[in-house]
């Protein structure tokens, strides 16, 4: 997403999941309490597959001179008739970067989405720091001076390319420890056929159209009118964009916590309402995107909330007459959306800031941060990689949303452990009372921390 994208997270995004520290202090022992609380989370972008076991360690210079790099990256998953692409990716660009850099090589463990945070977090409890971790988040490993800032690892060239908006909110206290890796939009796609099928003339613009054409599906035999993933995969997106239609969100405009806010609940309270009538994937909360996603690929659901890393998985299904449009709101389609990153970032326990730097350089300014844009349809990070993708009409409903998109408070560390508990919870709230579920999660987010 946008990780999450997750967002993005964010990606998170899609988007987007927690970082954990080291045990040493109130903070990490917290961070860490809740990476095992988000065991099964996922930060913004899609899930699947996992690297082999193992972690990162110090890294010492060979005798030879040779400096080993150990990275973490998460799995995007299998991109469309490849398997394993994210291994092969990796090994793909490391292979590359050690030929024109003999004296660097870098290891990279692949772990997926729903693991990584924990395994991360257990890393850097037992000192085993990787050198480059690539995932949802980046804030909460800042609390504890765990990582390099980015002018010692990224030239000023490419560091002076990136969307200027994402590379701000690489920044804590005014200083940038996240570099964007990847970014993703969201927005509404819709099955054209079952639209006709059900007399559907356009895509919905509110939620009360949403509703009247969720109740035509249904009465057309479709299983899931609207998809509704809000399992523990990526629970905060879909909740995120619902509560944005409603003017709300995860904090209020002073920057304080409001996730039990009277638009939220409100907001919940009417996806309850939807679930209840059965205009929705059933057991919404133990639902994840990717699920809903190949569902709707399979011509099993009428409208769903995605991004652009949703379009191989239809791809793969065969589903080729579906719409984009802007995501519904309560009043009006939104006029903004998600918008999801996922991050890389340097720890500087091994000191090896200058083997990262080349390494990042080389990722930034040669093929393959295009390439993995290509492979699962995320959205590049730098202004050039924008450029390049412009002519994509599929791409192009999301690459136009970007300037004006919203994103998860992850610059605030206590997301890091806020985070999986709305993944873990939130789902609830559009099964029993939505001031309930959402006034728990209210008193976790101003405990954090």
């Amino acid at each position: 997403m946008l990780i999450p994208l997750g967002g993005v997270r964010l990606a998170g995004t899609d988007q987007q999941g927690p970082s954990d520290e080291k045990a040493v202090s109130p903070v990490n022992m917290k961070l860490v309490g809740g990476a095992a609380l988000g065991l099964a989370t996922m930060l913004v972008l899609s899930s699947c597959g996992s690297g082999g076991s193992g972690g990162g360690g110090d890294t010492q210079a060979a005798g030879d001179g040779q400096v080993t790099l150990k990275m973490v990256a998460a799995d995007y998953g299998d991109g469309p008739g490849k398997p394993n692409s994210g291994e092969t990716f990796w090994k793909g660009v490391t292979d590359e970067f050690t030929k024109a850099n003999p004296n660097i090589k870098v290891e990279v463990q692949v772990i997926n989405w729903n693991d990584i945070d924990k395994q991360v977090a257990t890393m850097v409890q037992n000192g085993q720091v990787p050198d480059i971790l690539q995932t949802g988040d980046y804030s909460g490993f800042v609390e504890d001076g765990l990582l390099h800032k980015v002018d010692e690892v990224l030239s000023p060239n490419v560091s002076g390319d990136m969307l200027q908006k994402f590379a701000e909110f690489g920044k804590v206290d005014g200083t940038a420890y996240g570099i964007p890796f990847v970014s993703s939009a969201r927005a509404l796609f819709y099955n054209k056929d079952l639209f006709e099928q059900a007399g559907i003339a356009e895509p919905p613009k509110t939620w009360d159209e949403l509703k009247a054409a969720a109740e035509k599906l249904k009465a057309k035999g479709v299983t899931q009118p609207f998809g509704l993933p809000l399992g523990q995969e990526e629970a905060q997106a879909e909740s995120f964009l619902w509560m944005l239609g409603n003017g709300g969100g995860y904090k209020d405009a002073s920057g304080k916590w409001a996730i039990n806010s009277a638009q939220n609940v409100e907001t919940f309270t009417y996806m309850k309402g939807l679930v209840d009538a059965g205009l929705t994937t059933p057991n919404p909360g133990t639902k994840d995107r990717k699920t809903v996603w190949e569902d709707f690929g399979a011509g099993k659901v009428g409208m769903v909330n995605g991004g652009p890393m949703s379009i191989p998985i239809f791809d793969a299904a065969g589903l080729k007459n579906y719409g984009v449009a802007p995501i519904p709101g309560k009043a009006g389609p939104l006029d903004t959306t998600l918008g999801v990153m996922d991050w890389i970032m340097a720890f500087n326990k091994n000191g090896h800031a200058a083997e990262i730097k080349k390494f990042f350089d080389f990722f930034y300014t040669g093929a393959a941060a295009q390439k993995i844009s290509d492979t699962y349809k995320l959205l590049p990070v730098t202004n050039g990689g924008i450029q390049k993708l412009s002519g994509d009409e599929k791409l192009k409903p999301f690459l136009d949303a970007l300037p004006n998109a919203s994103f998860y408070p992850f610059q605030d560390p206590k997301w890091a452990t806020l985070n999986p508990a709305i993944k873990q919870t939130i789902g609830g709230a559009v099964k029993d009372d939505p001031a309930k579920v959402l006034g728990e999660l209210q008193k976790t987010a101003e405990a954090a921390g």
